[in-house]
């Protein structure tokens, strides 16, 4: 964890003088120290995300955290908010399986909420501009992650000498260099690459723009097929036609009682099964004993 700390440290340390220090001697000393703490803490938080997605102990690098940090950050925590709920859906039944790699959730959910932050455009059209991003983040990772297989060697060789701190240097600093490397994007694409991206928004057609924004809205519907795909059963496919025709059909603002109204269903399905189970097992104990 020592080593952590310092490269964590040091890297953070590194990027936000150097940006501190090019917007003073461009004459934007106001900007200047909302970059340096604005960006610090954007930084860290990006870099506890990457962290947590090497590892996946708290699984807080899903987008619907991500987007919703992002968006406090910058100011906007609703967009944050709105880009999560779109982001997240979107990214639900995404899984890295065998050799099929979905693209990055984290950068995917960060970049959503910067576009839409930095070029004014709808939560939906941001969710779909955000995706080469994402593409060319999970490629940076696979690139990582074949270059730093070289350190297995090390690995091993730290094991047949009982080292445990070369262990631990071997074994975290290929994580450090990867986590430091979305913090640096995270930073890059929220400060100093802003007027770049939105000139990169702006460029588009309006009909190209349009595009993106159907796209972004038919991927949360994508994302919960992919994961009712997996998930759903036969005896479950009922409720889901109830509940999207009483969406469909009553179109309510406020979705907590259609909610509650799905959780009593819930209840009810669930004690009629373990009644049914109960049932079941004293019934064939007793033929069971009849039997006999």
């Amino acid at each position: 964890m020592g080593v952590n700390l310092i490269f964590k440290i040091a890297a953070v340390g590194i990027l936000v003088s150097v940006m501190c220090q090019v917007l003073k001697h461009s004459g934007r000393e106001d900007q200047a120290f909302l970059t340096s703490l604005a960006g610090l803490i954007l930084v860290l938080f990006v870099f506890a995300f990457a962290w947590d997605a090497r590892w996946e102990c708290f699984f807080v690098f899903h987008p619907i955290i991500v987007c919703f940090v992002t968006g406090l950050v910058l100011g906007d925590w609703k967009l944050g908010l709105e880009a999560g709920a779109i982001a997240e859906l979107s990214y639900l039944g995404l899984t890295t399986v065998g050799g099929t790699v979905p693209p990055n959730a984290l950068i995917a959910g960060l970049m959503t909420v910067v576009l839409a932050y930095k070029s004014g455009v709808s939560a939906e059209t941001a969710l779909g501009l955000s995706l080469p991003f994402a593409l060319l983040m999970q490629w940076i990772v696979i690139a990582c992650q074949s270059l730093f297989s070289g350190f297995n060697v090390k690995v091993e060789q730290a094991i047949k000498q009982n080292d445990i701190k070369k262990f631990k240097f071997y074994v975290f600093l290929p994580e450090i260099i990867l986590t430091s490397l979305y913090a640096v994007v995270a930073f890059l694409s929220t400060y100093a690459l802003q007027n770049v991206l939105s000139k990169f928004v702006n460029s588009f057609p309006e009909f190209v723009s349009h595009g993106f924004e159907i796209a972004g809205g038919l991927l949360p519907g994508l994302g919960l097929a992919l994961l009712l795909k997996v998930m759903v059963k036969k005896e479950n496919v009922p409720y889901l036609i109830i509940g999207f025709l009483v969406m469909s059909i009553m179109k309510p603002d406020n979705v907590l009682p259609v909610a509650l109204f799905a959780i009593a269903l819930v209840l009810i399905d669930f004690m009629r099964d373990k009644e049914a189970k109960t049932t079941s097992v004293v019934t064939g104990g007793e033929d069971d004993g009849e039997g006999i």
